[in-house]
């Protein structure tokens, strides 16, 4: 491990517009939509997971995800991503433009039953066809391992199981993993020990993390691995997000307080706080409540 420091950058990657929208009672407008990643685009972001291709009826917010994706299309110096549930998924991604995307495995038996109605070697399955197919056609394929921590059925996760199928995904040609505390269940100890291992046997530049603020330990696990030598984050603008199977969960870390704890300990994100900050108001208004992280008060009234 080495020291974080100025000569950092960190990597955010917005999931506002996916995993944020997707829990909400509103469901936006594709032209809402299209603002909302257009005004993150103006703040800097430049990974954005900008909607998902799984069933309308199942996911109304998600409707209409490929004319979104075909309208924004793909920006220089950008990735804009979508979540595929399966191979249909992803070839609908791929007729509109997408060449980044995710695909989710949980860590436990019970949770791939309840979330997806697979079992554990056939969510594997479907995650290693995709992930080959995506190798096979230039697409970027970005691996999640769900409840890596904890799951909301089986309790604490063994981290050495986590790592078999770390490296399962990583063999079959997975761009990127993404350790994802899906509950917020988790500790800065467990993340360090964790993404400490994965670090040294995959590399940590192949690793990102995807942390919620359950239990607000969010930015405290988001430190944890940044200590561990991660410099990939998910989060999500003002917070937005939540797990169904976590009642009463904030949400995703929010991407204007992760920005924050980053700048102030010398990493570069390339994100603007003030045109951040302004998307945190944009989303407010359009969703009819207020939003924010927990520095929200502070930030707006103290970013330059």
């Amino acid at each position: 491990m080495s020291d974080v420091g100025v000569t950092d950058r960190v990597i955010i990657n917005e999931v506002g517009p996916r995993d944020g929208l997707q829990s909400q009672d509103v469901e936006l407008s594709l032209e809402q939509r299209f603002a909302f990643v257009e005004a993150l685009l103006v703040a800097g972001l430049k990974h954005i997971e900008m909607g998902s291709f799984v069933s309308p009826k199942a996911v109304p917010q998600m409707a209409g995800t490929g004319d979104l994706a075909r309208r924004l299309g793909q920006r220089a110096g950008t990735q804009l991503s979508a979540l595929v549930p399966n191979m249909k998924g992803y070839e609908l991604a791929c007729d509109a433009g997408v060449d980044t995307v995710a695909v989710v495995v949980s860590a436990t038996e019970t949770m791939n039953q309840k979330n997806i109605n697979l079992s554990m070697d056939e969510t594997m399955q479907v995650a290693r066809a995709v992930i080959e197919r995506g190798r096979a056609e230039g697409v970027r394929v970005l691996a999640y391992l769900a409840v890596a921590f904890e799951c909301p059925f089986e309790g604490l996760v063994d981290p050495g199981y986590v790592r078999a199928l770390a490296a399962q995904l990583i063999d079959n040609g997975a761009s990127e993993l993404v350790i994802a505390d899906t509950i917020g269940a988790a500790n800065p100890s467990q993340v360090k020990h964790l993404m400490t291992a994965l670090g040294d046997e995959h590399g940590a530049a192949k690793l990102a993390c995807h942390f919620h603020d359950t239990r607000a330990l969010g930015l405290a696990n988001i430190y944890a691995a940044l200590e561990s030598d991660i410099r990939r984050f998910d989060s999500s603008i003002g917070g937005l997000g939540g797990c169904p199977f976590a009642p009463g969960a904030k949400g995703n870390v929010a991407t204007e307080d992760v920005v924050m704890l980053c700048e102030q300990m010398g990493c570069a994100t390339g994100v603007d706080m003030p045109a951040l900050l302004n998307v945190v108001d944009l989303i407010s208004e359009m969703l009819g409540q207020p939003q924010g992280g927990r520095a929200h008060y502070w930030l707006s009234r103290n970013a330059a």
